[in-house]
């Protein structure tokens, strides 16, 4: 979304193949993503090992590491010695304020929730603050990603989950209720779901297209904070990562046909 205006976009993974992979698949998509923005153009995306490479002179930083905390925790340590100081540093997890992270932040006042959920065809995105932010971050966002294609709703006070991703984590531990005991199939919830909303896919194929061992450290946070919550759909998920069916991840999981889709 950030090449559409021409832009430059740096992509950090310390895995070479996996930071290659976006690239190629930015490469695939900018020019039909940057079609459906106004006065859009493709920009470019270069992948990096080296972070201190990919945050040289960046205005905006997006972590999107896995859903754990101490390793948040590190990754803004890092980040906020190494980016530009006035850099806007985001995070995309599913479920974490950032007010748990940014205890080794220097700079806390530019840090804020940044969540996406599947742009282009999904472009909404959550903003909510560390409880620190400085409202002229949270300003300058709302202004701007719009131009990027994407749509920016803010969170007016902090909450696990945000705003939509709340309400689908409801959706999402019901479905997976209803097969942990026995009531129904991943298959025929996903049908139901179709017909009775129009939509093209289920909750197990969306959880299935995230994989599953994400979906579990999410359910997991979730249940941290709310005992209360029912054991059933983490203890489902759980066989299923201990199994290695993580879906699009392995091209197995509550459906056998990922690697043939993707």
């Amino acid at each position: 979304m950030f090449t559409t205006r021409g832009g430059r976009v740096r992509i950090y993974d310390p895995a070479p193949e996996a930071g290659q992979a976006a690239r190629a698949y930015v490469e695939r998509n900018a020019a039909d993503t940057a079609a459906r923005i106004e006065d859009g153009r493709p920009g470019t995306a270069t992948a990096t090992t080296d972070l201190a490479e990919a945050l040289a002179g960046a205005w905006l930083v997006i972590e999107a590491v896995p859903e754990r905390l101490e390793l948040k925790k590190r990754i803004f340590a890092e980040l906020d010695a190494t980016a530009d100081a006035d850099a806007i540093l985001a995070s995309n997890p599913s479920s974490y304020p950032t007010s748990r992270f940014i205890d080794h932040v220097a700079r806390p006042e530019r840090v804020l929730n940044m969540h996406f959920y599947m742009p282009p065809r999904q472009p909404a995105v959550d903003l909510m603050s560390s409880g620190r932010t400085d409202r002229t971050v949270l300003d300058l966002l709302l202004a701007e990603l719009p131009r990027y294609g994407v749509f920016p709703f803010e969170a007016h006070r902090e909450s696990t989950g945000f705003v939509f991703n709340r309400i689908w984590a409801a959706i999402k531990r019901e479905s997976l209720a209803v097969v942990a005991e026995g009531v129904s199939t991943p298959q025929d919830v996903d049908a139901m779901w179709r017909i009775n909303t129009g939509l093209a896919a289920g909750p197990f194929r969306a959880m299935g297209s995230v994989g599953l061992d994400v979906v579990l450290d999410i359910e997991n946070h979730y249940a941290a904070e709310n005992p209360a919550l029912p054991a059933g759909p983490r203890e489902l998920l759980q066989r299923h990562v201990d199994a290695g069916r993580l879906d699009v991840k392995t091209g197995r999981g509550f459906y056998d046909d990922y690697a043939e889709r993707d």
